[in-house]
């Protein structure tokens, strides 16, 4: 059975529960969280980051890796669309998830709720401040631009739909809300992301994680 390693409210580790979840796939969720001393997740994952994936034989870490593998393994039910621009265009939303994004909106999270939670340290305001009126709204500019109106980016949902909405749920978990009057094509989308038939069991499960926020 497949393994995965990490600790499910992080954006990365959920974007690959999502893909494993849509593949109809099963595997054994291990709990793991990076840079703690956790000598399994070490050894399946040389940087200690999350997520790490063990298929057999093969032991592989970072998401884009997993959720590239998975899709070439298990094509029967894709995650990625099959027409190469498209997929060009669905790998750099990945990336683009991956980098600006998740360091802004998964920033806010690690602010507001990491830093007093679980490092004991007060909340730096003055940062997430920054994060939400210099850092996002350029971002939030660009994806409204990319984005459609309904549905998800290349019809049904990929991965890049998921790499750009899962950072979100984090920052929603700090109190932060995309502001969907400026923004209305974008927040239309995590929206939709959030209740997709497999996204929303995972955070039905994570809001008794955080007291029920969302």
């Amino acid at each position: 059975m497949i393994k995965l390693y990490g600790a499910n409210a992080s954006p990365f580790v959920r974007k690959v529960m999502v893909v494993l979840d849509i593949k109809q796939l099963s595997y054994e969720h291990i709990p793991s969280m990076p840079f703690s001393g956790d000598k399994e997740l070490a050894r399946v994952s040389p940087l200690r980051k999350v997520p790490a994936l063990v298929d057999g034989d093969l032991n592989i870490a970072d998401s884009k890796v997993i959720c590239r593998y998975l899709e070439s393994a298990y094509p029967e039910v894709p995650v990625y669309p099959a027409d190469r621009q498209q997929r060009a265009r669905a790998d750099w939303f990945e990336e683009y998830g991956g980098t600006a994004v998740a360091e802004s909106a998964a920033g806010i999270f690690f602010h507001r709720f990491m830093r007093p939670n679980v490092m004991k340290q007060p909340v730096d305001e003055e940062a997430v401040d920054k994060i939400i009126n210099k850092n996002l709204p350029p971002i939030l500019d660009y994806l409204e631009s990319q984005v459609p109106a309904e549905g998800f980016i290349f019809g049904d949902l990929t991965v890049a739909d998921l790499a750009l909405a899962s950072p979100f749920v984090n920052a929603g978990y700090a109190q932060y809300t995309i502001d969907a009057a400026k923004w209305p094509k974008f927040s239309a989308l995590v929206e939709r992301v959030k209740a997709h038939s497999a996204m929303a069991p995972l955070l039905k499960a994570e809001a008794a994680m955080f007291g029920g926020s969302n």
